[in-house]
């Protein structure tokens, strides 16, 4: 099979495009014939050693995948040969096949395509459990959503408004706060030339955000805490700007506010039936029209390396997805 390999920790330009052998399923697995793979912020990371799973060279970056079930171990009875599926697979994707465990794969809806399927999992499934379980954002809250139209930016968005909030949008450039306007979003806030603290006490009648939604870290989480309402949660879901903030835990103490860690993955591993009740709802709006998922760029496979940069240099809003089969 054709695959996409890291074999060494470096840029995306040092990635290859090779023939290697295809895995096998063991029994607790499916092997998946890869349609599609989602391009995330992790991916541009391992491949640089700078993530918290370092995976044995030669590997094939690329954390979740669509396509078709190609064989079943025999401990997997949820999805057969010949199934539409999703999978999370850690690493991989960025290859014609992938071996994934069981427990990480879900049957598509049927009114859903591979491109979609792709960029799905890991942005919604990460908002969802951020919204539902670690926030409990409830109706007519106000939620602040940073790096708002990224992958799980304008995820969180829609599940935002799915779930009743007002939703404050903020972004680094008018561009981006079209998109996600154009996802939901109530209230606009441009970073780049205004201040993030000022404009959300503006548009909270200097009450602060009840739910602050950060991807992004950095001095944006430095002001976020700043504009969180009494009794406000903070939810940290990652660093894409690159640096991990340093909090002063006092102003936690002054807003009686919580700063709240969101690790999806060890969620989606450790309660898996709560994991699946948010899909079931997930995919109940996704049918309803109320979630949309944005694939802004797709690349072939032998152009993986720039879908990564696309990521990495921050270019990209919605999704970036990796087209294995045409």
């Amino acid at each position: 099979m054709k695959a996409v390999l890291c074999k060494a920790f470096g840029p995306a330009e040092t990635l290859v495009l090779e023939e290697t052998a295809s895995p096998e399923a063991k029994k607790n697995e499916i092997l998946l014939d890869v349609h599609s793979a989602g391009v995330n912020f992790p991916d541009t990371l391992i491949i640089e050693g700078k993530y918290q799973f370092k995976p044995p060279f030669p590997f094939s970056p690329g954390g979740e995948a669509a396509g078709v079930v190609a064989a079943v171990g025999e401990k997997v009875g949820h999805v057969k040969v010949g199934d539409r599926v999703m999978a999370l697979t850690g690493w991989g994707s960025f290859a014609e096949q992938v071996a994934v465990p069981g427990y990480n794969v879900l049957p598509m809806p049927t009114d859903m395509d591979f491109d979609t399927a792709a960029a799905f999992s890991m942005t919604y499934g990460t908002s969802m459990h951020a919204l539902k379980q670690r926030a409990d954002l409830k109706a007519g809250e106000t939620l602040l959503v940073l790096g708002a139209s990224g992958g799980v930016g304008l995820a969180a968005v829609e599940i935002g408004k799915a779930l009743g909030a007002r939703v404050i949008a903020a972004a680094s450039s008018a561009e981006k706060l079209a998109v996600a306007k154009a996802a939901g979003a109530d209230e606009l806030i441009d970073y780049s030339t205004d201040s993030l603290k000022d404009e959300v006490k503006r548009l909270t009648g200097g009450q602060g955000a009840d739910v602050i939604y950060d991807p992004v870290g950095g001095d944006l989480f430095d002001q976020a805490i700043r504009s969180i309402a009494w009794n406000g949660r903070l939810l940290v879901v990652g660093f894409a700007s690159g640096r991990i903030p340093e909090l002063p835990v006092n102003l936690a103490l002054l807003k009686g506010a919580a700063v709240v860690g969101v690790f999806w993955g060890s969620f989606a591993q450790r309660q898996p039936q709560d994991n699946l009740a948010n899909f079931q709802q997930l995919f109940a709006w996704y049918s309803e029209g109320k979630l949309k998922p944005l694939v802004s760029q797709t690349f072939a496979l032998e152009r993986s390396g720039e879908a990564l940069n696309a990521l990495s240099q921050r270019k990209a809003v919605g999704k970036v997805v990796v087209k294995v089969r045409p």
